[in-house]
């Protein structure tokens, strides 16, 4: 089992920022993809950032320019950073990892959610 704990959610005006951090423990041994997603009332969860165990990045292009993913391979643990919030980024944010256990077995596991409310 992995476990995924999300902080960083929050509300914020519009045009200002939040940083979402995302903590991986349990029976990692190896995380390969981690990214984070995100699902407004109403609508399908929806693709925002990815980033591989080298460090090769992926973005959803509303959030090109704004959104910044980063993580730490000793710290299992990986970030979003959002500037120049919208009122259209409000949204549970959930963290995913991809990987596998020691015994090559793979893996996907999602966070719980932390909530996002940009105010305009």
């Amino acid at each position: 089992q992995v476990q995924l704990v999300e902080s960083g959610g929050g509300l914020v005006q519009a045009g200002g920022s939040l940083r979402l951090s995302c903590v991986a423990s349990g029976s990692i041994f190896s995380i390969s993809t981690m990214g984070w997603y995100r699902q407004a009332p109403g609508k399908q969860r929806e693709f925002i950032a990815t980033i591989t165990s080298g460090g090769s990045t992926d973005y959803a292009d509303s959030v090109k320019g704004r959104f910044t993913i980063s993580r730490d391979n000793a710290r299992n643990t990986v970030f979003l950073q959002m500037n120049s919030l919208k009122s259209e980024d409000t949204a549970v944010y959930y963290c995913n990892v991809e990987g596998q256990t020691i015994g090559l077995v793979r893996y996907n596991y999602w966070g719980q959610g932390t909530q996002v409310t940009v105010s305009s």
